[in-house]
């Protein structure tokens, strides 16, 4: 037979070998194919594979073609199916995780009181959830001017805890003088430095840049509608209530001492 005979263009020449494909799973070894580095995959970025070698060295490797080693057989990695993400904890306005199916707890004894209807109504916004769950009732004051006599009347003492929130309590203060007077270890009196609650509320979330400067003896809610431009407060108020939807709209000193009063009347020792 001559070197020619028989025809050089049969049988299966054309048909190319199967890769097989081979999901790249967490610490699954195999080696590129171009470079031979070899390690194990510990994740994916940018669409790349990252291998891992036994000296800690990492390497990214793009998902290419017949591009990897497995076992000294040609593969193609892909990328796993990705599996469901883990479902995230719904969270309630002050931040903290909801409880389903948890009814609200019967009322404590102890409160919580805060100076008006409208430090209530922006509490509930925010910790409503909260105190519900925990059975703590929000009450709102008349300003704090008579705190100590209503403290008395209340007759706080173990499992009848007091929890008080002060606006503008600060240093040198009426506020603070007033606080001052009260020394039962079964209350506790915290605030927040802001003239009233309207301005415990971030200022862009209501579309301005910084709260209006107030001159002294002037009403601040007053003046504040004056620099503004709105007739009535109760007009500017729902502006404000309806801006708030959680803890991130209203500053810090503010969050902090709603979370020590929940704390201090809710804490195992009050029960």
């Amino acid at each position: 037979m001559g070197r020619y005979d028989g025809d050089v263009l049969a049988g299966n020449w054309r048909r190319r070998k199967v890769v097989p494909e081979v999901e790249a799973e967490l610490d699954l070894v195999v080696e590129d194919a171009d470079s031979g580095f070899c390690g194990a995959v510990v994740g994916f970025e940018f669409g790349a594979v990252v291998l891992e070698d036994r000296h800690g060295r990492r390497r990214n490797f793009p998902l290419e073609p017949a591009a990897f080693l497995l076992d000294g057989q040609v593969v193609t990695l892909r990328r796993p199916a990705a599996e469901a993400a883990p479902a995230r904890p719904r969270r309630t306005a002050s931040g903290s995780v909801a409880l389903d199916k948890v009814e609200a707890r019967v009322a404590r004894a102890s409160r919580i009181w805060v100076e008006g209807i409208h430090d209530a109504a922006l509490v509930e916004r925010i910790w409503g959830d909260d105190l519900r769950i925990e059975g703590v009732v929000v009450e709102p004051l008349d300003g704090i001017d008579e705190l100590p006599e209503a403290v008395r009347g209340f007759g706080p003492g173990p499992g009848r805890r007091l929890g008080v929130l002060v606006d503008h309590l600060v240093a040198g203060s009426k506020e603070s003088r007033i606080v001052a007077s009260i020394t039962s270890s079964d209350v506790l009196v915290t605030g927040h430095p802001y003239v009233d609650i309207w301005q415990a509320v971030k200022p862009e979330r209501i579309g301005i840049r910084a709260w209006p400067q107030v001159p002294r003896g002037r009403p601040w809610k007053e003046g504040v509608c004056a620099a503004l431009g709105v007739a009535e407060p109760a007009d500017l108020w729902r502006r404000i209530l309806a801006s708030v939807s959680s803890f991130r709209d209203v500053e810090t000193p503010l969050i902090g001492a709603m979370e020590r009063l929940i704390d201090f009347v809710t804490e195992p020792g009050e029960l």
